[in-house]
């Protein structure tokens, strides 16, 4: 093995460079861990080290377009570092102000929602095309949270008079008669995501007195049988844990001025018999228009850096 060693002609201050490498060299040692290489300062800059050369321009790609960031006045987070880092990966860098430019919503904080990757943005124009929209993929690629900002943003828009948010009421085989309390107290954990997102988004006040007016609707999915759902924004979540007739029912419900988003990943299903009616409805409805199949991957995780390494870990080894 040769090792390759490069030092980078980047124009670092001394303000920039602590947003550059991160609080404690945090950024660094992201870019350390994801390219297994090793970086340093010496008396004339920064130095990279590895055995790839192509891995070692990327890493130096990485450093300008995270210095044109900053002369934007772009906040440099690690968020925003490992979209950098993402896009860079899959070639994509030039979709990054696109991306960023591409707002579909702010938080009750005030933090702009935009797409993080391509996958993302896709999913994002397929939820404004189709009229039933089905979001397959691993944990953290934003699938519920983004149909979550997207329903709401239809919701201020006066594009629909209400929210449904729905999920099938099982995780890791458990059973709601187990469960402590009254039904409503056996319910709220399993639903508990759905609330996350609306909270972040409206604040937990705002979205009660919503709930308690019957804005948004929040229930299992067995409480949407014998319903026509109109005028609604619908989003059912968790839905590789739903059988084939309960997807049929819940697709049935749909109703004029409705939409609806099912999210689901079909590697951690919970049912008893492993049969998920969201592995197979996709080859069943595939030559029905205005129905919308997006499948995103560990390229569009948004979470930790570490969950995109467990899911592709978990995925090598055929989990």
């Amino acid at each position: 093995m040769i090792l390759i060693k490069k030092q980078l002609d980047l124009n670092v201050d001394v303000n920039s460079a602590r947003i550059v490498f991160g609080v404690n060299d945090r950024h660094l040692n992201l870019l350390k861990l994801h390219y297994g290489i090793d970086i340093y300062n010496n008396s004339k800059g920064l130095v990279v080290e590895g055995d790839d050369e192509a891995v070692i321009d990327k890493v130096s790609l990485i450093f300008e377009t995270i210095l044109k960031l900053i002369s934007l006045k772009y906040t440099i987070d690690e968020r925003l570092f490992m979209q950098v880092i993402n896009l860079a990966d899959s070639n994509e860098l030039e979709h990054l102000f696109n991306l960023n430019n591409y707002v579909i919503g702010k938080s009750k904080a005030g933090k702009v929602i935009s797409p993080k990757t391509i996958g993302q943005l896709e999913y994002l124009e397929a939820l404004k095309k189709y009229d039933i929209t089905f979001g397959i993929g691993p944990a953290g690629t934003g699938k519920t949270y983004l149909a979550v900002v997207y329903a709401i943003s239809q919701l201020k828009a006066n594009k629909v008079r209400k929210i449904i948010l729905t999920r099938p009421a099982v995780e890791a085989g458990e059973s709601l008669g187990y469960l402590p309390g009254d039904l409503k107290e056996k319910i709220d954990p399993y639903l508990r995501p759905l609330y996350d997102a609306l909270y972040d988004m409206l604040g937990q006040e705002s979205c009660e007195r919503m709930i308690e007016s019957g804005i948004i609707e929040i229930a299992p999915l067995a409480y949407m049988r014998g319903r026509t759902l109109e005028d609604a924004y619908v989003i059912l979540d968790e839905a590789q844990n739903a059988t084939m007739s309960q997807l049929k029912m819940f697709l049935t419900r749909l109703g004029f001025n409705s939409k609806m988003v099912i999210t689901g990943d079909i590697t951690q299903i919970d049912l008893r018999n492993n049969q998920s009616g969201l592995q197979s409805v996709q080859t069943i409805l595939k030559d029905i228009e205005n129905i919308g199949f997006i499948t995103l991957t560990s390229k569009d995780v948004s979470r930790h850096p570490l969950v995109q390494a467990i899911i592709n870990a978990f995925e090598a080894k055929g989990y």
